[in-house]
């Protein structure tokens, strides 16, 4: 593994200008960008065209590339699953609009998630609305050239895919060439399961890692949680993942108090682990 892997991200930033996020991100030492797509940075039905080649440029004058846009989706109301047509139209709609500004700012990954049904209907309800609406959103974004990468979630956050193995399913499923998996540290530490599991389930599929610390979840900086870093690390460097990686903070919201030193320890504790 190597420490390049690392992107700069604007989570915990949401309290502060976009600028100094960039401008962070740069002193720091890294090179590609995941970009959270939350108000008032990068809120996707508000942000233009223009808006998007603007930050394209902005980054790059600081000689930063953006990798991957994550909309909000967990905190906001998106769900692709949904039994409300306007909600699951509008979410659709929504993810259509951020592939656009992904080919805007240059990004070569979409990260989505698999929303959730109502908890008192069928599963497989919810989850053929899902694969459905996952594969119209990847299609459309194909024809764009942007990938997408599909996240497993929490069972508080999603009752259709908490797993690798479901991650897998439903991948397979969608069957879109362009679709593949993002292996979240908590989600997976919630699941029980090791990243060994996720690479016998998906394989190559794997394509983007948010790597954080928890108890086993809570998305914290690391040292602040019981996960083990040099563990994940040096199974990531086994199964051959040579790509970027993600310090996803939210906590308790305290870090976008101070959201640099949040990130300059999550950084040296990967610089001591590798």
């Amino acid at each position: 593994m190597e420490l390049e892997q690392i992107t700069g991200s604007n989570f915990a930033y949401q309290h502060l200008p976009f600028h100094r996020f960039l401008d962070d991100a740069a002193d720091l030492g890294r090179e590609q960008l995941e970009l959270w797509g939350v108000a008032p940075h990068l809120h996707v039905p508000r942000l233009s065209g223009a808006e998007a080649r603007e930050i394209r440029r902005a980054a790059a004058a600081r000689g930063l590339v953006v990798r991957c846009l994550t909309p909000e989706q967990v905190m906001y109301p998106v769900n692709v699953a949904s039994p409300v047509s306007w909600l699951r139209e509008g979410s659709i709609a929504m993810f259509r609009r951020a592939a656009e500004l992904c080919a805007e700012l240059g990004a070569e990954l979409l990260l989505l998630t698999p929303g959730r049904g109502f908890e008192d209907e069928p599963v497989a309800a919810a989850w053929r609305r899902s694969a459905d609406a996952i594969g119209e959103i990847a299609a459309y974004a194909r024809t764009l050239g942007v990938t997408c990468v599909l996240e497993a979630l929490q069972r508080v956050e999603s009752n259709l895919v908490n797993d690798s193995r479901a991650l897998a399913r439903m991948i397979d499923e969608v069957g879109a060439p362009n679709l593949g998996a993002v292996l979240d540290t908590v989600a997976m530490a919630a699941a029980g399961e090791t990243v060994d599991d996720y690479f016998d389930a998906l394989g190559d599929r794997v394509r983007h890692v948010h790597l954080i610390d928890g108890r086993p979840t809570g998305h914290l900086a690391w040292g602040d949680g019981e996960l083990p870093l040099r563990e994940y690390l040096g199974a990531l460097e086994r199964r051959g993942y040579r790509g970027h990686m993600t310090f996803e903070l939210f906590g308790d919201g305290g870090y976008a108090f101070a959201p640099r030193a949040a990130v300059e320890r999550c950084l040296a504790a990967v610089r001591a682990a590798l």
